[in-house]
């Protein structure tokens, strides 16, 4: 059974999604601030963490940080009525997985919670060699020259995502419907923020090169 961890502040919606997610199956615990969802989380971990943003005591963006420093491969999915990009680039940035807007339909969050508990019950280590970096996708760390950066999920697997498919080129279509479920928010300039900052963690070894194909997508080659 997945155990998730429900942070939202908001009693009736909470009482509405944690029954709708125990029919469902899964098993769920609640908490109203991000304070005592934290407190919990140390002592008892869950499968994955479903957390409002706006919250009293703690608010969802610092409990998100807060998690990470404890553990990197717990999946975090924002559940929030904030939309603006930037709010939505800086929960990813901070380490969630995924971002639900509210309002939403209960059937939408339990097909997003089965896909990021599918994608990080992996098996084994997943170490990749990217030119002189050492790209470890079950702890979303790359490493340089001993040297290691934490990597947010996303950032991770978008990574990830290039290099398996190296001198090919990716689609920038295919990039959004795998990892940001075609959310309209993630199109356009927001995935070029991603792809600049892969570049920068990529930076020191000068063999490494992603290009921008405009109109079509993102290929990585190793010279």
């Amino acid at each position: 059974m997945i155990k998730v961890l429900y942070v939202e502040d908001e009693q009736s919606l909470a009482l509405i999604v944690a029954d709708s997610l125990e029919d469902y199956g899964f098993e769920v615990i609640h908490r109203e601030n991000g304070q005592d969802a934290l407190a919990l989380f140390r002592k008892d971990k869950a499968d994955i963490l479903v957390i409002d943003i706006m919250m009293p005591l703690m608010d969802g963006f610092t409990l998100a940080a807060e998690i990470r420093k404890i553990d990197m491969q717990v999946p975090i999915l924002f559940l929030s009525a904030m939309t603006q990009t930037e709010d939505v680039v800086k929960g990813f940035h901070l380490g969630a997985n995924d971002y639900v807007r509210k309002p939403f339909k209960i059937e939408e969050l339990i097909v997003r919670i089965e896909a990021l508990t599918k994608r990080t019950r992996k098996i084994g280590p997943q170490i990749l060699q990217i030119g002189n970096y050492i790209l470890d996708t079950n702890r979303n760390t790359l490493t340089f020259d001993g040297k290691k950066e934490s990597l947010s999920f996303r950032e991770c697997e978008l990574m990830r995502r290039l290099f398996e498919n190296k001198d090919t080129v990716v689609a920038r279509e295919d990039i959004v419907r795998a990892y940001w479920s075609d959310d309209t928010y993630f199109t356009g300039r927001s995935l070029d923020v991603f792809i600049s900052r892969i570049r920068k963690y990529l930076a020191q070894d000068e063999r490494i090169k992603i290009t921008n194909v405009r109109g079509i997508g993102y290929t990585m080659s190793i010279r």
